[in-house]
């Protein structure tokens, strides 16, 4: 529920904006005292506060400058006379949300109050979303995400990185194969020797041999000069073959016989040279019923697959979108050299909401985008989303109102059983964790996100 702090030196006033606020759901605190005011906000974790302008201990100028050091995101509405407008103003320049002038509708308070509660929850989001990324270590500042499918490939990875065993990694374009293997091969016995990738698809069926083998002096026209090839370069390291659907079936058969016999000859070359390398492969395809087609070797499919990975699409894990977004902004305006300007809440609504065919990739060419369209030009999110809307002029988020969307509806929904699960089990968390199915890290981010404390249901 939201809380509201009304700083009101008149009774009378005040008494009668509480009663209308709590009628309309606002959790509703009081205070006659400016000076005691800014230790309340501190204290009952306050979302806006609606002042006075002229009260006789302190200006609302002043509390503003009070909030601003305590809270700067914390939204102020100023209520003011006629004879007040002047300081409202200066009031707003230097960072108040709103002035209302009084005698005021009540209606009207309500929305300009809503306003500011969205304007909050915006904050706070994106303050939650970088406090988040500022804490991540390990892996998991590495493959970012909170969601359940993330956390359970992590720990997945942390396994298989413990086995000297191939691996085969399932995903759709741009969902980060390339980095899964990284991870792979980083947190192995293997860190220290090199990490060495090839795309199959994109290499030249002529020169792949060459490329994997090596070639010796003289091999073939252009060869110049002896070339150690990918093969033997990642020996006692980590091969990376990625699009490996795509590898020419007459390589294929080359390609096993090397993998079985730990040795290859470097093109022009009768001398077996011994390798040790680690092969990774990743595919965008069922590589089974490739194989089951004749169009892949069943032989080296079985080689290669003694362990398997599958990465989920953006759109499958849409509780990462928000934080992924965030963390690629940041990286972008650091190399762009630009202030970093923070996403609207309905514009993480809509990021979380739409298809993301190009998948993390995607996402992180849009956040390039915003960081500089955003300071060159000031262009809104939105407009890069959806950009024909956006030359007509007559752009507008799903539903019109952002708290009608799925998103917000399944949110609300999520705390509910939260907050139910909590006050069943008596705040213990290890049987919250039981009854939802959810593992602590998840119910941990949860709680935060939905400010929901466990001594409250002690």
């Amino acid at each position: 529920m939201t809380r509201i702090l009304i700083v009101e030196d008149d009774l009378s006033v005040m008494d009668t904006t509480q009663r209308w606020l709590t009628l309309e759901g606002f959790e509703v605190f009081t205070c006659n005292d400016p000076l005691r005011a800014v230790t309340q906000i501190r204290d009952e974790g306050i979302d806006v506060v609606l002042s006075d302008v002229k009260m006789p201990q302190l200006s609302g100028l002043e509390l503003l400058q009070h909030i601003n050091q305590l809270d700067p995101e914390l939204p102020m509405i100023l209520m003011t006379g006629h004879g007040d407008i002047a300081m409202a103003v200066e009031a707003m320049a230097q960072g108040a949300y709103y002035f209302i002038e009084k005698p005021f509708e009540p209606e009207h308070l309500t929305q300009v109050i809503k306003r500011a509660c969205n304007k909050r929850e915006m904050a706070l989001e994106n303050q939650r979303l970088r406090n988040q990324l500022a804490h991540l270590s390990g892996i998991d500042s590495r493959l970012i995400g909170c969601s359940a499918v993330i956390e359970k490939l992590r720990k997945k990875i942390l396994v298989l990185a413990g086995f000297d065993a191939s691996v085969v990694i399932h995903g759709d374009t741009g969902t980060g194969k390339e980095l899964v293997a990284c991870c792979l091969h980083d947190y192995s016995t293997r860190c220290e020797q090199p990490f060495v990738a090839i795309n199959c698809g994109a290499v030249p069926e002529n020169l792949l041999e060459s490329e994997l083998f090596g070639h010796e002096k003289g091999a073939f026209t252009g060869a110049d000069q002896t070339r150690i090839g990918k093969l033997e370069f990642a020996s006692n390291g980590t091969l990376f073959l990625d699009e490996v659907e795509s590898m020419p079936m007459n390589f294929q058969v080359k390609l096993l016989r090397a993998l079985q016999e730990n040795s290859i000859e470097r093109v022009g070359s009768n001398k077996s040279i011994s390798i040790n390398p680690r092969v990774i492969c990743a595919t965008k395809v069922d590589l089974k019923k490739l194989a089951d087609e004749g169009k892949f070797r069943l032989d080296l499919y079985y080689r290669l697959k003694v362990a398997e990975l599958y990465l989920p699409s953006l759109s499958a894990r849409p509780d990462d979108i928000a934080l992924l977004f965030q963390h690629f902004l940041k990286l972008a305006c650091c190399q762009y050299q630009v202030d970093q300007v923070d996403p609207t809440m309905e514009e993480l609504i809509l990021l979380s909401t739409r298809e993301w065919p190009g998948n993390i990739r995607e996402l992180k060419n849009l956040a390039q985008q915003f960081s500089i369209a955003n300071n060159a030009c000031e262009t809104p999110l939105c407009d890069l989303l959806t950009p024909e809307a956006a030359l007509e002029g007559d752009y507008k988020l799903p539903s019109g109102n952002p708290l009608n969307n799925l998103l917000i509806q399944v949110g609300r929904f999520e705390e509910h059983l939260l907050r139910m699960a909590m006050k069943e089990q008596l705040g213990s968390i290890k049987n919250v964790m039981q009854a939802l199915g959810v593992s602590r890290r998840t119910l941990n981010l949860k709680m935060q996100r939905y400010n929901i404390r466990r001594n409250d249901y002690l």
